[in-house]
């Protein structure tokens, strides 16, 4: 599958290349996820309060939080990345993030060291917010700009399934604590140790990306906009970078819902094991793995509107009965029965959803239109899931209120993918 010369990066294969790009990604979704995982925990050494929710609820803000610098993150960074190239940029989200893994896993806890401990952590989520504002969409650009043609949709895909690996990864070690470490152990300091690990990888990512080459689309580029006419291009095609929103809130809502805040679903709401709660996770993480290639594969021979469709409209109808389903029978077996549907959802629409996302935007913003687009959607949907799904829980009594969340996201997709289309099929079409 070798790629055509145009697009050819000297001295890296096609595989290695997206090995190199998609490391920073990898070490992204680890964090997130480790938070995510440990909230209970986290709760309990930097949120002390007056009663388990009230501990939870501020953890998940805080997580949360770091979203709310998405984006930031995307307008600045991104039209950096639009100015500088795609490499250097990648290198400088990769450091930003680095610093905030390395604050939180190092911090004392309240114990320790009191308000200063809530406030660490609380910095390390801005900066790996706002570092993450611009790493998906340089990444998910560098891939398209580097894809043979009509292999866009694969080739891009491997942005969110680089995900999938960090997860398998994380969950592995935490499963791995879980059988070696008592629960006191782990509340007390195991839980700090998959936060290490991921600090320790860092020189070795940082290897990785250096030894990007430039994309030769970027390269040939004539005109690199400055940050003022960034600004001024998605001001004026603000109603694009709206809908992108809109289309990349199911991606973001169901990602999140199915791996980050699942494990704390699974332990608190459900009342499953810590083991088996991580082993569901793996698997879920497996199937994302395997299906996002095939979504993305499937967009380039099929389209990307009917696939963003049939899997939009699925959620609606399917979300709310099947986490029912969960909820009024939970089991290992439901558990792991229902998140694998939600995973084939997620899996085929945003393995087209991504490169879908940087076909509609302007060229010569596209890093920062789809970081963005990206990051207000996962600020405003995906990063307070996890908090959303903790008040509808909590709010009406009902564990599967989650999934009213879920199929509205997917309502905002389908509203989405028509207005983008239409959009695109009357530019491309003018006379019609």
């Amino acid at each position: 599958m070798p790629p055509s010369p145009s697009n050819h990066l000297p001295g890296a294969s096609t595989a290695a290349t997206v090995l190199r790009v998609t490391a920073g990604n990898f070490l992204e979704q680890f964090d997130f996820f480790l938070f995510g995982f440990y909230a209970t925990q986290i709760a309990s050494v930097f949120f002390p309060a007056a009663s388990e929710f009230a501990s939870l609820m501020m953890t998940f803000a805080v997580f949360g939080a770091g979203f709310l610098m998405r984006p930031l993150g995307a307008v600045v960074l991104g039209a950096y990345i639009d100015d500088v190239g795609r490499r250097k940029g990648l290198i400088v989200t990769l450091a930003l993030m680095a610093c905030g893994t390395l604050l939180i896993a190092f911090v004392p806890g309240y114990a320790r060291i009191g308000m200063l401990a809530p406030a660490c952590v609380l910095i390390g989520r801005l900066l790996q917010g706002f570092s993450a504002g611009a790493e998906l969409g340089g990444v998910s650009v560098y891939l398209a700009e580097m894809a043979p043609p009509g292999r866009k949709g694969f080739f891009t895909s491997w942005q969110s399934a680089s995900q999938q690996v960090a997860i398998v990864v994380a969950a592995g070690l935490g499963f791995a604590l879980n059988r070696y470490l008592d629960a006191a152990s782990i509340a007390a300091w195991g839980w700090r140790v998959p936060f290490f690990v991921g600090c320790m990888i860092v020189p070795f990512i940082f290897m990785l990306r250096r030894n990007l080459d430039e994309t030769e689309e970027f390269k040939a580029r004539r005109h690199r906009p400055t940050m003022n006419e960034v600004f001024r291009t998605l001001a004026q095609n603000w109603a694009v970078v709206t809908a992108g929103v809109m289309l990349v809130a199911m991606t973001t809502t169901s990602f999140y819902l199915i791996t980050v805040y699942a494990p704390t679903f699974g332990k608190t709401v459900l009342h499953l094991s810590t083991a088996d709660s991580l082993l569901v996770t793996l698997c879920i993480a497996v199937s994302n793995f395997i299906w996002l290639p095939i979504g993305g594969a499937l967009s380039d021979k099929f389209g990307r509107q009917p696939l963003l469709l049939a899997m939009a409209a699925l959620a609606i109808f399917t979300a709310y009965p099947a986490l029912s389903l969960l909820a009024n029978s939970p089991s290992f077996a439901h558990m792991l029965l229902v998140l694998l549907w939600l995973s084939f959802m997620y899996g085929i629409y945003n393995g087209a959803m991504v490169v879908a996302l940087t076909e509609v935007m302007p060229v010569e913003v596209r890093v920062a239109g789809f970081s963005l687009a990206y990051s207000l959607a996962t600020a405003v949907f995906g990063g307070f899931t996890p908090a959303i799904a903790t008040a509808l829980i909590h709010g009406t009594g009902d564990k599967a209120a989650p999934g009213y969340w879920l199929s509205f996201a997917a309502i905002c997709a389908v509203c989405a993918t028509l207005m983008l289309y239409r959009r695109r099929t009357a530019t491309l079409n003018p006379a019609s």
